[in-house]
């Protein structure tokens, strides 16, 4: 399973492949109104979009699309979130994306710049691209500044799952300065 992270952690996580039995944990994610304000779709139950979630990370496992780790605070031992490594299609164009996801109540700690930044230094020392994005809603504040804490710019506005969005960027030679 390329790109996965299982068994990396930083000062404060770590990084394990999904299991069907943070279903519970993660379900917190998809009841909270707040998670999915900066997309448009049309939901289902917060119960069929957490089974979604964990159906798409599988089938990314399973063909080397790289796929979201769940993230666990070493103090606690809490899910707090996911943080991942995807390979994704934007304007006919496949690149390696930094993706995260928190629960609400692990906002504002510094955990999806942490896991983001440990993403991208993997993805680089492995050589696995040679730039990482991050697709970003027009209106998600704070994913854009994690995604520039991480080094990242704007690289171009797009649409992406009928959203507009910013592509953020880094190249390996913008990381390694």
């Amino acid at each position: 399973m390329k790109y996965l992270m299982e068994g990396e952690e930083t000062e404060r996580l770590l990084f394990r492949k999904i299991q069907d039995t943070d279903y519970t944990e993660w379900l917190e994610f998809h009841k909270d109104p707040r998670t999915h304000e900066h997309w448009i779709s049309d939901l289902d139950s917060p119960e069929q979009e957490c089974r979604k979630w964990y159906q798409n990370q599988n089938f990314r496992y399973e063909n080397n699309l790289g796929g979201m780790n769940v993230l666990i605070e070493k103090a606690s031992n809490e899910l707090i979130g996911h943080c991942g490594l995807l390979v994704q299609n934007v304007d006919g164009i496949h690149e390696l994306e930094i993706g995260y996801s928190l629960l609400p109540k692990f906002w504002n700690n510094g955990y999806a710049i942490e896991a983001a930044k440990n993403c991208r230094d993997h993805a680089f020392l492995n050589n696995y691209s040679e730039s990482l994005i991050s697709i970003i809603s027009l209106t998600n504040e704070p994913s854009k500044k994690v995604a520039i804490k991480n080094g990242m710019r704007i690289d171009k506005t797009t649409v992406y799952n009928a959203n507009e969005v910013f592509i953020f960027r880094i190249t390996k030679e913008e990381w390694r300065v």
